[in-house]
């Protein structure tokens, strides 16, 4: 996102004068593209810090003098002090229609509960998180098997039209500021890998949404198997009940698994051994025996 972001600013012909950013993690799943290598190739400064709120990084963003501070999933709170140093406004981009969807892994969320429409909002930076008055937003549709990736890039590609709207509204001065309706918000935290654990008496479609929410590169959504964790990353709704409890494997062929959920059933599709992802993937039929009784070790 703050790949695509800088790419607007450069197309409007906006001066960026430094990008504040994190050092890629070696522990973590590297999917997207590095902002820092586009700053630096395109000649403009890159800084990490490790706290933006730090006085040295307080002091260079006075120096800079900016107009404007765009945040861009960046990964940090940023304090009063900081909001306080641009000219114009301090903004930031999050993933969600605002005042749903506040704080954390907007997209991951949002599959996880099923929503049907997503969309990316521009908005003023206070203390609270996603909380400040709106700028203005744009809404995408989401299908039902849209993975995060898919829908992270839907987001790419609206935030790059509210950007190329925005940006320049908000230097000349003309920028709509609309305050959110606090009434309706919604929040939610970080997400760990631990969180992908599948509960077979949940629906069908719950389980499906969890699955495409963490589906690779995210960890996956997961259960235990004879002492072993079986990673799921993609899976399809069926409706079909059956007098089995949760979690029995109700067949087996070409097409996968078929698991007895709480209501409904679920087609295991793509699944491997832990550690492993979709190009690891197991053939079902050596995986699953029809009868079989899946189970959450706690």
């Amino acid at each position: 996102m703050g790949c695509a972001a800088l790419k607007v600013l450069m197309e409007l012909g906006v001066e960026v004068p430094a990008v504040f950013t994190h050092r890629d993690d070696p522990g973590e799943n590297t999917w997207f593209s590095s902002l820092a290598k586009l700053s630096a190739a395109n000649g403009i400064p890159v800084y990490f810090p490790e706290n933006i709120n730090d006085s040295r990084w307080v002091g260079l963003l006075k120096e800079l003098e900016p107009d404007i501070l765009l945040s861009c999933y960046f990964r940090q709170m940023i304090g009063q002090e900081v909001l306080d140093i641009p000219r114009i406004a301090a903004v930031n981009l999050h993933g969600s229609l605002l005042p749903k969807y506040r704080g954390r892994c907007p997209v991951n969320w949002q599959l996880v509960h099923g929503e049907k429409q997503s969309g990316v909002t521009l908005h003023h930076m206070v203390l609270q998180a996603d909380a400040g008055d709106i700028v203005g937003q744009k809404a995408v549709e989401v299908a039902d098997t849209d993975t995060a990736v898919d829908l992270y890039a839907k987001l790419e590609t609206a935030a790059v039209d509210v950007l190329r709207e925005y940006i320049p509204m908000l230097l000349d001065g003309t920028a709509p500021r609309m305050e959110q309706d606090h009434s309706q918000a919604t929040y939610f935290g970080g997400r760990r890998p631990e969180d992908g654990k599948i509960d077979w008496s949940w629906d069908a479609r719950r389980i499906c949404n969890l699955v495409r929410a963490v589906a690779w590169p995210y960890p996956g959504a997961f259960f235990e198997k004879d002492g072993q964790r079986i990673m799921v990353w993609e899976s399809e709704p069926v409706d079909q009940d059956s007098d089995c409890a949760p979690g029995t494997v109700l067949s087996v062929d070409g097409d996968g698994a078929l698991v007895r959920a709480g209501q409904g059933a679920v087609l295991l599709k793509v699944v491997s051994h832990e550690g492993g992802d979709p190009q690891t993937s197991v053939d079902p039929r050596n995986l699953f025996i029809q009868g079989q009784l899946l189970q959450n070790q706690d």
